[in-house]
């Protein structure tokens, strides 16, 4: 059986370093079948993969996790069901940033215990659309007297890099970790949020490591799609390809992933995967894996070791890159730009929220 390694974000907060991310639960990637997605959770639990990530602005997903918490409660016992650990997200809608009350802040912190079924949020992860606007350390201060409730275990950040989790940090709130992109196409917390957030005893735990799984064998060898795609992720990882470099560069880097995964045994994402979790800094990487059948391939990334030849190789390619250049999230946070125009940024309260327009605005 495969030993999946773990991490240690704070004293009795060990995660697995690769996550089920469940984003793509969320019903905008395409169809999810229910029942068929909360039974497969339970093999990636019992299969070392004890750590999921969600957020509260993920339609359905809390609740999901909390179906799956509850059933594994009720049939396995608490000492199964309490190796589940969860990461969620508190992020309040754009619109609501100038005038949200502490008391809405506490009441989202409630109704994610509600839908998770459980007692205490094993880690928070805070994110405010815009710092400018509102007085997002009022809204942490909720968080921490959260905390000190035993409502939440931990505090983690989303989406920023050091001039935004700075402040915090400086005011006295432990940030154990912060969410950011991180993948071999993406690789801008190496531009210092890597080296910082080890200065200050925080844990990059890491999405789009497969780049909405542009970084597969299946994309190998196909010509550029456009924009034309069925939903917004996919949407999203090209536009990140754009500033990468032309599409043929991608397919390099492609190529170089399969000849380093060719002399393992293993896929093109096994070596994405481990290539992230071999960066300094980095406590586990999110893998959107929706149900059990991609389990032993999620796993492989624990059967491999990188040595100097296939860094080298991969090497090649990236110095080659002409970007993404820069800081964390700072494309997406323009929301005229192309990368900003694609979100969506009041789903807390709406749901249906709509884009602002689309990448080829």
């Amino acid at each position: 059986m495969t030993k999946v390694e773990t991490c240690d974000v704070r004293p009795g907060h060990t995660i697995s370093r690769v996550i089920k991310g469940c984003w793509q639960l969320a019903g905008d990637h395409g169809p999810v079948e229910r029942e068929a997605a909360i039974r497969d959770m339970e093999a990636f639990l019992d299969a070392g993969i004890t750590t999921y990530d969600c957020a509260d602005i993920y339609t359905g997903v809390e609740e999901m996790i909390g179906d799956f918490i509850g059933d594994v409660r009720r049939r396995r016992g608490a000492s199964v069901a309490n190796k589940v650990c969860v990461h969620t997200k508190l992020v309040p809608d754009l619109s609501r940033l100038p005038d949200l009350r502490a008391d809405e802040v506490e009441a989202i912190v409630d109704r994610s215990l509600k839908r998770l079924q459980v007692e205490q949020l094993d880690l928070v992860q805070f994110f405010w659309w815009d710092l400018s606007i509102g007085n997002a350390v009022a809204s942490l201060e909720v968080l921490k007297r959260c905390q000190d409730k035993g409502k939440i275990a931990n505090l983690g950040v989303n989406n920023w890099d050091r001039a935004e989790i700075a402040p915090f940090v400086e005011a006295g709130f432990d940030v154990a970790s912060t969410q950011v992109q991180y993948s071999v196409l993406d690789r801008r917390p190496a531009n210092g949020l890597s080296e910082w957030a080890s200065d200050h005893n925080m844990q990059l735990v890491c999405y789009g490591t497969l780049a909405g799984g542009f970084l597969t064998d299946n994309w190998f060898g196909k010509p550029d799609p456009g924009f034309e795609f069925e939903n917004r992720s996919l949407v999203k990882y090209r536009l990140i390809i754009d500033e990468f470099g032309p599409w043929d560069r991608f397919q390099l880097l492609l190529g170089a992933l399969k000849d380093v995964g060719d002399r393992h045994g293993v896929s093109i994402a096994t070596i994405a995967s481990r290539w992230v979790l071999d960066q300094p800094q980095v406590a586990a990487a999110i893998v959107g894996a929706r149900y059990a059948s991609h389990l032993p391939k999620t796993l492989d990334v624990f059967n491999v070791s990188l040595d100097r030849e296939d860094y080298d190789r991969i090497g090649a390619v990236l110095a080659q890159s002409d970007g993404p250049d820069g800081l964390v999230y700072g494309l997406e946070r323009d929301r005229t730009g192309r990368h900003g125009r694609i979100m969506k940024y009041n789903l807390n309260t709406r749901p249906d929220d709509q884009i602002l327009g689309n990448a080829n605005d």
